[in-house]
C-alpha cells in the first residue's frame, strides 16, 4: 500500500474532560480533512464531555468506564489500517501522520512517540528524557507516548486487556513477542498535571514502584487502589 493511502485512526478514550476537549479536537480536524478518522469513546462522564465532543469527531461511543475497555471499542468501530491511541491531554506532532505512514510502511507493526511533558516543575524535561530512553531499551511503550499498531495485528491479539491499569504495559509485552516497536523521534506533548499535583520525584517513584509489583505478578486492581 502506497504511503498516503494508510489510513489512520485516532482513538481516543475521555472521562470529565470538558474542559480541554474543544482544543483537543480542534487540532485533530486538519487530519479529518485528510480522511484520517476520529473516535471519541467516553466512558460515563456527567459533565458535558460527549456533547461538546460530538461535532468535532466522526464517532461517539460510549463505553464501560476504563481506558482499556473505552479504547476496544473505539478500535471495533474503525475502518482504519493502523490506530493511534491518544489521550486527550496530549497532542499529537505536526508530522505525526507522515511519520506513522513510514514507520508501518517500513515494516513496524507497531511504535510509540518520544513524549515532552508540559508543566510546571523544572524536572519534567528529566523525567521525558528518561522515558523515552527507557522505553527505547525495553520495548515498552506507555499511553502518554501514543502507542499505534496496525488494526490487523491488534485485532489477531485480541486488544487490550481490560485493565483497570497497566493495560498500555501488557500490550506492549505482547506486542514485543511479535516485533520490537518503532520509536519515532517526533514528540508528542502531554499534560504533566499529575506530576505537578503529586510531585515529580513521587510520581516517579511511584510509577516504578507501580511496575516493579506489576512484573512480581500483583494484580491490576491492587495496583489501581495504590495509584488513586
Amino acid at each position: 500500500m502506497q504511503l498516503g493511502m494508510l489510513r489512520l485512526a485516532m482513538v481516543v478514550p475521555v472521562l470529565q474532560e470538558s474542559a480541554g476537549i474543544v482544543a483537543f479536537l480542534l487540532a485533530l480536524q486538519p487530519l479529518r480533512a485528510q480522511g484520517h478518522q476520529v473516535i471519541v469513546v467516553d466512558g460515563g462522564s456527567t459533565d458535558n464531555t460527549a456533547e461538546l465532543a460530538a461535532p468535532l469527531c466522526d464517532r461517539l461511543l460510549r463505553a464501560q468506564s476504563g481506558r482499556a475497555s473505552q479504547m476496544n471499542a473505539g478500535a471495533a468501530r474503525c475502518d482504519a489500517d493502523v490506530l493511534v491511541f491518544l489521550h486527550a491531554d496530549t497532542q499529537l506532532p505536526a508530522t505525526a501522520v507522515v511519520d506513522v505512514q513510514r514507520a508501518i510502511q517500513a515494516g513496524a507493526l507497531w511504535g510509540r512517540f518520544d513524549v515532552r511533558i508540559i508543566g510546571h516543575s523544572l524536572w519534567l524535561p528529566v523525567v521525558a528524557h528518561f522515558m523515552n530512553a527507557r522505553s527505547r531499551l525495553s520495548g515498552i511503550a506507555t499511553g502518554d507516548q501514543a502507542m499505534f499498531v496496525r488494526r490487523d495485528t491488534f485485532e489477531s491479539l485480541g486488544g487490550f486487556a481490560v485493565l483497570p491499569l497497566m493495560e498500555d504495559i501488557e500490550l506492549s509485552a505482547r506486542l514485543r513477542r511479535l516485533a520490537r516497536p518503532a520509536c519515532l523521534t517526533s514528540r508528542v506533548q502531554t499534560s504533566g498535571r499529575r506530576w505537578d499535583v503529586r510531585g515529580p520525584w513521587r510520581t516517579i517513584f511511584l510509577m516504578w514502584r507501580l511496575r516493579w509489583r506489576y512484573w512480581r505478578g500483583e494484580s491490576a486492581a491492587s495496583l489501581a487502589r495504590a495509584y488513586r
